[in-house]
């Protein structure tokens, strides 16, 4: 009987086993390569940037800086992830942490985690806080209130059945902050500044009244910076851990013995915020009492005007105070006040740069900074209109100085109100304490290079016809194009 023809399997055992070992090693291959370009994604990355506002991308000096940290760092954000500002946070953090792997970030949620969340107030003693940023490096803690990160406007509800004022985000200044609080737990000591008191007429530190100092006490505390008080009658010196002196609107006059003392400090490489008040004035002739101050600095190129300074063109109210717009484009205290809103001052004393100083420094450099505008004039004298000078700044170096401080640094304003609790929320005076600060310790990271970023809000207003037309487009149109798509391609496959 005939038999068929013998066929061989397609595929022999053989050959099955050369197939599977070919995909098995080819899984392995893409898996090895998905493995590399992940761990080389994860230490050698490069980010674009789509849009040219960004309010987490972080500024060179603070790459430098945070590159150059050696230290671990623990970053505890506290945080109800259901707040608007939570986002923005987050991403800025983990910036810092994308920048330095040793900055180690980590989000607790006192809502939807309430057992971490205990951990975290017993750790950090934050009792009924929420919403805060602390930072932790080998002990040293600070804590930041997120609600402070931002500035706010109140802006009217724009609704009949609303009558109640409305919270505006303007600018967000996390970077500033988060870099701050970066030098603060990472540097082995936090700069010390002291208020010279004694003498009638200086602004009362943690008095909350109109005239008191405690929001400008506040914004240095925000940067890191110390505060103490300190009396210089008799025979107490200048601490040597002072790395700024603050003279705010003394109205009795400096004894001798104190002047030498701050004259030495100086000399030294000391560093000096001196602020002047107005109080005193005679009216007819707008002459200030002079409080011996005004001879220690001609020494070091500022000449402080006796008669009080008025810009009627520049005031709010058309009165007494002004705010000044007009300032140095290149020095970093007032450079970042060009675009801000300038400072709100009350009659200051005119500040001008000597050009021939009695006592001359190694290197010197004296520069006026703030200006009024052409319309001011002197009490006394309303016929005489000119620019006057404000503010001055000084920087000098001197030869043989071995104190930690360096050079000398001094910035002298003809006003003192301008910072007191009312005045400091207005303009941005605020900003000015920062950058004051900030320059005058030496401390560039924090100046005009991380500055406010703005806060953007994008609203769409639409008729009832246009809402209608748009939830028809986004409900019907589009999904009834797709299932139409669908169907057409269905259709041409039956056939």
């Amino acid at each position: 009987m005939a038999t068929g023809p013998n066929f061989e399997p397609s595929f022999s055992r053989g050959q099955r086993w050369r197939i599977a070992a070919n995909v098995l090693f080819s899984t392995l291959a893409v898996l090895a390569i998905v493995v590399m370009a992940n761990h080389l994604s994860r230490d050698w990355f490069h980010r674009f940037r789509w849009s040219s506002y960004t309010s987490t991308e972080l500024s060179p000096l603070t790459l430098k800086f945070v590159r150059s940290i050696t230290n671990t760092v623990k970053v505890t954000l506290f945080y109800d992830r259901d707040e608007p500002l939570y986002s923005t946070v987050a991403e800025l953090l983990n910036q810092y942490h994308l920048a330095n792997s040793r900055i180690m970030v980590q989000s607790v949620d006192y809502n939807r985690d309430p057992g971490a969340a205990q951990k975290v107030r017993d750790a950090y003693n934050l009792a009924h806080q929420k919403d805060v940023v602390v930072f932790d490096c080998a002990g040293k803690q600070m804590v930041y209130p997120g609600g402070a990160l931002t500035k706010v406007v109140f802006e009217e509800v724009p609704n009949d059945q609303e009558r109640d004022d409305r919270r505006k985000l303007t600018e967000f200044e996390g970077e500033k902050v988060f870099t701050s609080l970066l030098i603060g737990v990472t540097s082995p000591v936090i700069p010390k500044a002291y208020f010279l008191q004694g003498h009638h007429g200086e602004h009362p530190l943690q008095n909350g009244d109109i005239h008191g100092y405690i929001q400008f006490l506040t914004v240095l505390r925000q940067n890191n910076i110390d505060i103490d008080t300190i009396d210089l009658v008799g025979t107490n010196p200048i601490p040597a851990d002072c790395r700024l002196l603050v003279i705010a609107g003394p109205q009795t006059a400096l004894v001798d013995t104190e002047l030498d003392k701050i004259e030495q400090y100086l000399n030294e490489g000391g560093r000096l915020l001196a602020l002047f008040k107005s109080y005193g004035m005679n009216p007819q002739t707008g002459i200030v009492p002079p409080c011996g101050l005004e001879g220690v600095l001609a020494k070091w190129g500022v000449e402080v005007g006796s008669r009080v300074v008025l810009d009627p063109q520049n005031s709010p109210g058309k009165g007494y105070d002004f705010v000044i717009s007009a300032f140095s484009k290149t020095h970093p205290v007032v450079n970042p006040l060009i675009e801000q809103g300038g400072v709100h001052l009350m009659p200051p004393r005119p500040v001008f740069r000597i050009k021939t100083p009695l006592q001359a420094p190694d290197a010197l450099k004296v520069e006026e900074i703030a200006f009024t505008g052409p319309a001011a004039f002197a009490v006394g004298s309303p016929t005489h209109k000119q620019v006057f000078p404000v503010m001055a700044a000084v920087d000098a170096t001197i030869k043989g100085v071995t104190t930690e401080r360096g050079s000398t640094r001094i910035l002298v304003v003809g006003d003192s109100f301008f910072l007191d609790n009312q005045l400091v929320v207005s303009a941005d005076n605020r900003g000015f304490i920062s950058y004051a600060a900030n320059w005058l310790l030496d401390r560039v990271q924090l100046i005009d290079a991380i500055g406010a970023r703005p806060v953007r809000k994008y609203r769409i207003i639409m008729t009832q016809a246009q809402m209608q037309t748009t939830q028809l487009l986004l409900m019907a149109a589009m999904p009834g194009a797709v299932v139409l798509l669908g169907g057409l391609v269905w259709f041409r496959r039956r056939r």
